[in-house]
């Protein structure tokens, strides 16, 4: 059972990267896949929320129970002071630079969703709606048609 437990807690882990990856590379997806950004959105603002306020991501505290319940050693603080400080966050974070690091972020999404804006109506030739909206649904003849519009 213990091994259960430790299989689990990794999959926390690798789960846990998968969603940081997503949340810092899911907005160029969006260049390609306008649909992304409504899985995006709502991942970026819950880590900006997550960093910005310094609250602790409920998959950390789980991870942790998983590695008691295994018999391996916990660590104190969230999943990102733990293994992502060490690796690519300056030294020394202070809550200044984590303001800096989530506005810098945020400012970076705003351009790739402008751009993914800018290229979705255009490409449409729709200039002035909305690039991520819900798709065309078909009627009974086969052709595709807007319904309200």
């Amino acid at each position: 059972m213990t091994t259960l437990y430790a299989l689990l807690a990794d999959a926390i882990v690798l789960l846990h990267f998968g969603f940081l990856l997503f949340v810092v590379l899911g907005g160029l997806l969006v260049l390609r896949w306008r649909r992304v950004a409504w899985l995006h959105l709502p991942a970026a603002a819950w880590s900006a929320f997550v960093e910005l306020y310094q609250r602790t991501c409920p998959l950390t505290p789980l991870e942790n129970r998983l590695r008691e319940e295994a018999g391996l050693s916990t660590y104190g603080g969230g999943f990102i002071d733990h293994y992502i400080m060490p690796v690519i966050y300056p030294p020394r974070l202070t809550p200044a630079w984590q303001a800096v690091l989530g506005i810098t972020l945020v400012a970076g999404y705003v351009l790739v969703y402008g751009l993914a804006w800018v290229r979705g109506t255009a490409a449409d030739g729709r200039a002035g709606k909305p690039a991520l909206d819900f798709p065309r649904s078909k009627t009974r003849s086969g052709k595709r048609s807007r319904r309200g519009r």
